[in-house]
């Protein structure tokens, strides 16, 4: 299986922005990084969280922590630090950019508003 896991630098940057949990009684906090590369596969490859390998990070965790990040804001602070760092560098082509359209949220009945406008335009 073919894996891109967080480089030690990538880590460095991104270590600092994942929210720290207070030492919880019981079973050990799976660690972060093993954590963020399982995320990171289901992302990249588009499997199922139950098909990511599990000798690599628990499916449940991975789910549970992508879900809580998705929550708190984490996924979009580690992403305007990237984006910063990158245009910062110069490295970020925004003329380059896109915008995918099956990500970006429309009102519902955003279809049947539009056909009735273009219905009713003016020719």
């Amino acid at each position: 299986m073919s894996r891109h896991d967080l480089t030690d630098d990538q880590w460095v940057v991104i270590e600092p922005l994942i929210p720290k949990q207070p030492r919880a009684r019981g079973r050990p906090r799976n660690d972060d990084r093993r954590t963020l590369n399982g995320m990171l596969y289901v992302l990249h490859t588009g499997c199922a969280w139950a098909d990511l390998p599990t000798e690599d990070e628990s499916p449940s965790t991975c789910w549970r922590r992508w879900h809580a990040w998705s929550q708190d804001g984490t996924w979009e602070r580690m992403c305007r630090t990237l984006l910063s760092r990158l245009a910062a560098d110069g490295t970020l082509a925004w003329a380059r950019a896109l915008l995918d359209g099956s990500v970006v949220p429309a009102t519902k009945g955003a279809l049947a508003e539009a056909q009735r406008r273009l219905a009713t335009a003016p020719r």
